[in-house]
């Protein structure tokens, strides 16, 4: 595990008021996973601790970037499956537009791509969710304090082993692109539904939908559907 510093406070963006807590500033908190029960079990443990407030939730991907977008959070709090979008996608645009909030993925997935791809979109703490009662509070203090967390699954030797696997094997072979419109095709979204979602046209839809098949070896939707429950992209 990383070293954790003592308690701190994140810089607030501009425009944002800070809010005096026992000398130090609020911490504001964004929250998304799809299931209600998580995100209320995640407020009730995160606004037990001094100056910290969770100003908003989301229930999939697209909501967590329109969300952070209007609260302007400085800690995000994301799981990887969400609908819609997933977080490796959420996490890239948050991280884009909110270049000083701190990303922390909150997953019950755990795989060496998957921690690679989310800390090249801009993650800077990785936690599965069987861990969360040891080190939730720790995770979300060390991104307070600008320091990245991770648990001892994920040393610095891995994390770097992680970033050039991840260029070269496995389901690195799709793009962040074709791996969004693959798990968007799992869900169930046909091309114009893709193209609304991802503001692009469906001629550019069907070219990476393409490409993906022809990538996966696969002929079908049905083909896609298993590679993306296999590969974790959406839950069967």
């Amino acid at each position: 595990m990383l070293e954790h510093g003592a308690d701190g406070a994140a810089t607030l963006d501009p425009g944002v008021t800070a809010v005096p807590v026992g000398g130090g500033r609020l911490t504001r908190i964004l929250i998304a996973d799809d299931h209600e029960i998580v995100r209320l079990g995640l407020r009730a443990i995160l606004e037990a601790r001094p100056g910290w407030k969770v100003v908003a939730e989301a229930a999939d991907g697209k909501e967590a970037i329109a969300k952070a977008l209007a609260s302007r959070p400085d800690i995000v709090i994301m799981d990887y499956c969400l609908p819609i979008m997933n977080g490796v996608e959420a996490t890239r645009q948050i991280h884009a537009r909110l270049p000083n909030a701190e990303i922390l993925i909150f997953t019950v997935h755990d795989s060496d791509t998957l921690v690679g791809e989310l800390l090249q979109a801009g993650a800077r703490a990785y936690l599965p969710k069987s861990e969360a009662k040891q080190y939730l509070v720790a995770a979300v203090e060390s991104l307070v304090n600008r320091k990245p967390f991770f648990t001892g699954r994920v040393s610095e030797h891995l994390l770097d082993a992680c970033l050039k696997a991840h260029r070269s094997n496995g389901a690195g072979a799709l793009s962040p692109r074709e791996r969004m419109i693959v798990q968007l095709i799992a869900e169930g979204h046909g091309n114009k539904e893709m193209a609304a979602i991802l503001n692009l046209s469906v001629k550019t839809i069907e070219s990476h939908r393409a490409t993906a098949m022809r990538k996966l070896n696969v002929t079908s939707t049905a083909g896609i559907v298993r590679y993306a429950v296999r590969n974790q992209l959406v839950e069967p």
